[in-house]
């Protein structure tokens, strides 16, 4: 028997797409993969976009308001992980490959073609992260090797996919445990500020929060969550059932990411100029305790890489995922060598806007027509029903949040101002652009029922 089909039935990922998934991980496999893919650095040193939620530079609504939105955001989006979750549990597929089933193979490369771009963008954004948390945490010292040794690394742990991540609940989850934990007694040790008020300058309303911001600020954490929602499937295609795949995905994705992202708020109430981490750093064995949130980024690296390659074999499925690996860790390594990625929060609009809505759609043909028969051949037909109940779901968050990311952003300002659209203080782009790719999804899969039957 060939090595290939020894490890493709064995315990470890298929090599190519035409290989049978292995339904090897438990929930509590899943439950560590997704609890540490929501302690993130970025959950930290990116807390700020919560509060400034329309990158304006200083803060506009309060601490208090910063953590309910982040909890509504984070809760809303942790159900649509869970939801994505379902489909690769139920036909083994990865991601990009069910999208066959919504739009068509050939058209399925649209989004797979962006999932790539977003892809690597994370994953290089992962690597600048731990670089620069590694060079602040050892006081200095060659940014290049910090950069190298995660890029490393974070190959290593893609040649063997589910093997890291069962490593990840033996021996990194409770670390970072502990390290949460140690984190919470120290800042509360320290004494917190007031937080209904907001460290620039104050907005309006109950808890020092302008409201026209808030729902911004709840899709600015929302779209963090969203972000793993294109790759869900690559990992749950694993999961031994559908119910530990979406209760792990929900659930413990949601819950430290919540932790995550309060820490984060108190460390910037805390914050006194000292560096991005600085009150991590500043607290009793903070630089112990911080290195092994800094050894556990590499997970984030790692599940952006090994998606990226499975998200190409959509468009190669004979391609070994073990060559793409290798040469996509090489990519996003020499990229956060040379790259900045400072407007943060345009791409988390631009990944909201493209991926929420595309999950709307998904989520009304898998559940309310398909019923968890999908077409995932390679010959698949055009759906370009479901192409339009995307783009509308795309236009309506661009309508409601146009983001900040230059001509994309002027474009879309120009269609509100061409409709006499004017955002209300309560409409999410997010939960709005969500059901209304439902509802576009849904009609246009009653239209093509009803002709099927009528033939």
């Amino acid at each position: 028997m060939a090595a290939s089909t020894v490890e493709s039935t064995g315990h470890e990922a298929p090599l190519t797409l035409d290989q049978p998934a292995p339904k090897v991980l438990s929930f509590w496999d899943q439950s560590a993969f997704w609890a540490n893919l929501g302690v993130s650095l970025f959950a930290f040193s990116g807390a700020y976009t919560v509060l400034a939620p329309n990158a304006e530079g200083a803060a506009q609504i309060s601490i208090a308001a910063g953590i309910l939105a982040m909890i509504i955001g984070t809760v809303v989006g942790g159900l649509m992980l869970g939801l994505a979750a379902v489909p690769g549990s139920r036909t083994g597929k990865p991601a990009m490959m069910l999208l066959r089933g919504l739009f068509g193979a050939k058209l399925s490369y649209v989004p797979t073609v962006l999932n790539i771009a977003q892809l690597i963008g994370w994953g290089t954004f992962e690597l600048i992260v731990i670089g620069n948390a590694a060079e602040e945490l050892f006081e200095g010292g060659p940014h290049w090797l910090y950069v190298v040794v995660a890029g490393v690394l974070t190959t290593v742990l893609t040649i063997w996919p589910l093997g890291s991540v069962r490593m990840l609940r033996r021996f990194v989850t409770v670390g970072v445990a502990i390290a949460l934990i140690w984190f919470y007694i120290q800042f509360f040790r320290a004494g917190l500020p007031d937080l209904t008020t907001n460290p620039g300058p104050e907005g309006n309303g109950p808890f020092g929060v302008d409201w026209s911001l808030f729902w911004i600020a709840t899709d600015a954490a929302l779209a963090v969550s969203i972000s793993w929602v294109p790759v869900a499937a690559d990992y749950t295609r694993h999961s031994r059932s559908t119910r530990a795949a979406f209760g792990a995905a929900s659930g413990a994705y949601a819950i430290t990411q919540i932790v995550a992202y309060i820490l984060g708020l108190f460390a910037l109430a805390l914050a006194t100029g000292d560096g991005t981490y600085g009150p991590f750093l500043s607290v009793t064995l903070g630089g112990v305790f911080f290195f092994i949130l800094v050894l556990r980024e590499a997970d984030q690296s790692f599940a952006n890489v090994y998606s990226t390659a499975v998200s190409i074999q959509n468009l190669a499925p004979r391609i070994d995922r073990r060559i793409l690996c290798i040469g996509l860790g090489v990519l996003i390594t020499l990229l956060a060598l040379r790259l900045r990625m400072d407007d943060y929060f345009g791409f988390l609009g631009l990944i909201g806007s493209v991926f929420v809505p595309l999950l709307g759609v998904l989520v009304a043909d898998f559940f309310l027509r398909a019923k968890g028969e999908w077409n995932t051949a390679a010959d698949a037909p055009s759906r370009w029903g479901m192409i339009l109940a995307w783009l509308v779901g795309l236009s309506v968050y661009q309508l409601i949040n146009p983001g900040d990311a230059g001509v994309w952003t002027d474009f879309w300002v120009h269609v509100q101002e061409w409709l006499h659209f004017t955002k209300q203080p309560w409409m999410s782009a997010s939960l709005l652009s969500f059901l209304a790719a439902v509802a576009m999804a849904w009609a246009v899969g009653r239209i093509s029922t009803a002709r099927t039957v009528a033939a």
